[in-house]
């Protein structure tokens, strides 16, 4: 009976190790499956990947701007420009065309939010020695009337708010052009209306005053 055991014993085992390794056998070769068929795809999502971003940049291309090699400088002049004051200006400009009932299908319109700056200031180029005068210690000086260098809109952060174009229409690509232009014209206007020349004029007075003074000029009139 003992042998018996023992026997059944041993048996028993070996079947235990044939399993496992039949087990361990049948895992490797599924890891081993598993892995060529991982290689053998890889190349072909590299493939598709590559065709995917190709679609992409043919649907949604990133534009190329090439400026010419070549620069040609027209005219240098030189500028004695003081310039005194700067205003930062917004405007909104609405610009339309066949507006009216007929506006649903033929109309197309925009709301433009213009940002721009005019910058003012008086041209020391135009001050002769005539305009400069000593006389009991007294500095006269007459200078030229300020005058606008500058007014622009800030293209960066000008931008069209809105727009609506008629279902039998096409977009005005000119439209929006139209409404740049005349927001700078109405922000040179409204800086104008404010009084810029106006403040350019006593902020010069007040620069070239100390500038005076500095030099040994203590007591300075402009005319």
């Amino acid at each position: 009976m003992e042998e018996k055991k023992s026997g059944f014993s041993l048996v028993s085992i070996l079947l235990i190790i044939l399993l496992i390794t039949i087990i361990g056998s049948a895992i490797f070769l599924v890891i081993t499956i598993t892995r060529t068929i991982d290689s053998a795809l890889s190349p072909v999502q590299s493939v598709n990947k590559m065709l995917s971003t190709q679609v992409s940049q043919l649907l949604n291309p990133t534009p190329t701007v090439i400026p010419d090699p070549i620069t040609i400088i027209r005219e240098v002049q030189s500028l004695a420009r003081l310039e005194t004051i700067q205003y930062s200006v917004e405007k909104i400009i609405t610009a339309e065309v066949n507006q009216g009932v007929l506006g649903p299908l033929f109309g197309d319109r925009l709301l433009l939010v213009a940002h721009g700056f005019v910058i003012a200031g008086v041209d020391l180029a135009a001050i002769s020695p005539d305009d400069l005068r000593l006389a009991d210690d007294i500095l006269y000086v007459t200078l030229p009337e300020a005058e606008v260098f500058v007014a622009t809109l800030n293209n960066e952060r000008s931008y069209v708010y809105d727009r609506s174009t008629g279902v039998l229409r096409k977009s005005d690509q000119d439209l929006e052009t139209a409404a740049r232009r005349v927001a700078e014209q109405e922000i040179l206007k409204g800086a104008i209306e404010d009084g810029i020349l106006e403040q350019a004029q006593m902020n010069a007075e007040i620069f070239l005053e100390r500038l005076f003074n500095t030099l040994g000029y203590m007591r300075v009139v402009f005319e």
